[in-house]
């Protein structure tokens, strides 16, 4: 996940505290020491969490305090990330929103729902039109194509309309 604004690194904060004062309290607690294994699992569990949350919010600290001089490079191993990206641009840029909606000549409320869905809801020209926007361009990328998956997404799509093929024959039965 990618913290996107002020209120959600605010939050992350918040759950990076709680989470820190269940390890510790954990680490003191007597009746649960009694049962190790039990009491790593609860350890490692919140401690995850922690380590994602550091994660995120050093991100996001990155991104609203870096030099807006020098270009920022963001690595992505996957065009799957590309939302991310976007969301970060905007963000290492200083620009609100409804800054970008105004260069793009849309509603801010269309920026947000882009950014709420990681762009989910954008065709891939209005992505491309935000890219241009906020300056992001592929440095270098190499594709590769992956034929297994390709194999692994026809059986999945010959399974799926199969199934609903049954259903529907059901039905109509």
């Amino acid at each position: 996940m990618t913290i996107k604004n002020e209120q959600q690194y605010q939050h992350s904060l918040d759950w990076l505290q709680r989470f820190e004062q269940s390890i510790a309290e954990l680490d003191s607690n007597e009746d649960l020491k009694a049962e190790p294994k039990r009491c790593q699992l609860h350890r490692d569990s919140y401690q995850s969490q922690v380590d994602d949350l550091k994660e995120q919010i050093t991100e996001y600290e990155r991104l609203i305090n870096c030099d807006t001089i020098t270009p920022l490079k963001i690595k992505i191993n996957s065009l799957n990330k590309l939302p991310d990206v976007l969301i970060k641009a905007r963000i290492a840029a200083k620009m609100s929103q409804q800054e970008l909606a105004d260069i793009l000549g849309i509603d801010e409320q269309r920026v947000k729902e882009y950014e709420d869905t990681d762009y989910q809801s954008a065709g891939f020209g209005e992505i491309l039109e935000v890219s241009t926007a906020l300056g992001v361009e592929f440095e270098a990328a190499t594709m590769q194509v992956d034929f297994a998956e390709i194999e692994a997404v026809k059986k999945s799509v010959d399974k799926w309309r199969k199934e609903k093929m049954n259903i529907i024959n059901t039905k109509a039965s």
